[in-house]
């Protein structure tokens, strides 16, 4: 008899919720569950075993005891709070020891500051090494010494969320650097839409005519090279900090990630979903934390699509489904020289019309949080503390939408040579560093030109001599720009653009 590998000692449940306990154990047995004064029974089905406990208040020092009438497991120092699944990519797996305050940050923690973590185990497949990587893991508390590769982001939201709830706070850390949103959602998902089904084909092109096991040997190989790769790659910019990605490319050779595609390759569609969403499912939690969207660059039409289907599976998966998301927007990034690209912007885009159209959602925007150059940026405690702010508003009802929200383009309307942006959760005005950048105006040739941008509450009055009969607007409509147009609450105006043939004329 076991139970699931994310139930340990100082594990965080979910307060004021119905909680969900499984695991494993022989066929014929009956599982008991106590905590809290309550208990709840099951037979074991195939080998498997799961129980329902009613909600319960928040609480701390509790212990569980699990039975088969035989021997029995016992989970100790178990608080009853907050849980929240930190989901996405890199840059919400990026460490708190490498953030930009993260050192004086990791001295301060104790265990008593009300926030422990439970890092999923990084499985890309499931083999004879994963149950053991499963077993070493178990839920710690914050120290200086336990918390250094836990989730930047996580750790500030969560911090924030404690003391404003005074209820500890457990975070589920499920991410993978460098994977799009197909790696997480089941293949039926996928398949159900059409314009998902390239991520399904590109896979088959790419293992077509090759063994599961030539595919793994291949990959192994390359993980074998691209780790010395790397290494060089570290003295590379140990010397010489200023490198460029281009130019460390050239001199070490060519980096071969993400690698060959096949059945080990983190990255494959639905890869990480069976190998690492699964193991944690139905873990009883509050929401979702999502961060997300780089890797699906390549796609920016489709995204939206992709984020929606993402969200419907897992609040089907945990059986929910209204259980909240909170997404963060993508920031400001190019390369140095792609300014002038726009796929960030459609998956901006995509990512405000999922919060625009899709209930129970929040969006932690993170326009200002850039770095030229640097996919990864440094500084954490503005993406979780916005994130933290759109669960007080939209989950916990703590903060009202015009603290936590940022301007959000509703509609316009042509007036005279004027295109007048009206702007939700700008009743306060703006604060404009400057002058206003990043406003561009068309007539009915869609030639865009820079617009003189006049900001008041809730609109944006723009202007352009080239444009006396303005027909579309754009604003943010790019990669990377520096923001300088934020809200009176601190936030920065959301990208948008309206682009259409007719707009009413006042």
């Amino acid at each position: 008899m076991r139970a699931a590998a994310v139930f340990s000692d100082r594990m965080v449940l979910q307060r004021e919720k119905p909680v969900t306990v499984w695991g494993d154990a022989e066929e014929g047995c009956e599982i008991t569950v106590t905590l809290c004064g309550n208990r709840a029974s099951a037979a074991v089905k195939s080998g498997k075993w799961r129980v329902t406990l009613p909600p319960m208040q928040a609480a701390e020092h509790q212990r569980m005891v699990i039975s088969d009438g035989t021997e029995q497991i016992v989970f100790r120092d178990i608080a009853i709070g907050e849980v929240w699944l930190c989901g996405g990519q890199s840059n919400m797996e990026f460490e708190i020891r490498n953030e930009k305050n993260g050192a004086a940050l990791l001295q301060s923690l104790t265990p008593e500051c009300g926030v422990r973590y439970y890092y999923t185990p990084k499985l890309s497949i499931m083999d004879a090494q994963s149950e053991a990587a499963e077993r070493n893991t178990c839920w710690q508390t914050a120290s200086e010494e336990n918390a250094g590769a836990w989730s930047a982001v996580g750790l500030y939201f969560a911090l924030e969320i404690a003391q404003k709830l005074h209820v500890t706070v457990g975070l589920i850390g499920c991410n993978w650097g460098g994977t799009s949103a197909s790696a997480w959602v089941s293949r039926d998902v996928l398949e159900q839409h059409t314009a998902l089904q390239p991520y399904l084909e590109d896979y088959q092109n790419a293992v077509a005519g090759k063994s599961s096991e030539e595919l793994i040997a291949a990959y192994d190989r390359y993980v074998t090279a691209q780790n010395q790769w790397y290494e060089k790659y570290n003295l590379l910019m140990q010397a010489h900090p200023d490198t460029s990605w281009e130019d460390a490319q050239k001199i070490l050779g060519a980096s071969q990630y993400p690698g060959p595609m096949g059945p080990k390759n983190e990255c494959r569609p639905c890869g990480l979903y069976e190998t690492m969403l699964q193991r944690i499912c139905p873990y009883t939690l509050r929401g979702f934390l999502f961060y997300q969207g780089e890797s699906d660059d390549h796609r920016p039409e489709t995204y939206e699509i992709l984020l929606k289907a993402l969200i419907s599976c897992w609040r089907r998966d945990w059986g929910e489904p209204d259980l909240p998301f909170m997404n963060v927007q993508l920031p400001m990034f190019c390369y140095a020289g792609q300014a002038h690209l726009q796929n960030w912007s459609r998956i901006r885009e995509a990512q405000m019309r999922v919060f625009q159209q899709v209930r129970n959602t929040g969006l932690a925007v993170i326009a200002d949080s850039a770095e030229i150059d640097n996919i990864h940026p440094i500084e954490k405690s503005a993406v979780g503390k916005r994130l933290a702010l759109q669960a007080l508003c939209h989950v916990y009802g703590e903060a009202k939408p015009q603290e936590a929200c940022a301007p959000m383009f509703r509609y316009c309307y042509a007036r005279a040579n004027e295109m007048v942006c009206a702007i939700q959760y700008a009743d306060e005005g703006f604060q404009v560093q400057g002058e206003a950048d990043g406003f561009f105006l068309a007539g009915a040739d869609g030639v865009f030109y820079p617009a003189k941008a006049v900001c008041q509450p809730n609109q944006i009055v723009l202007t352009s001599d080239p444009v006396p009969y303005p027909k579309s607007v754009r604003y943010g409509w790019c990669n990377y720009m520096k923001v300088n147009v934020f809200g009176a609450n601190g936030l920065p105006l959301i990208p948008f653009r309206f682009e259409c043939d007719a707009v009413h004329q006042e």
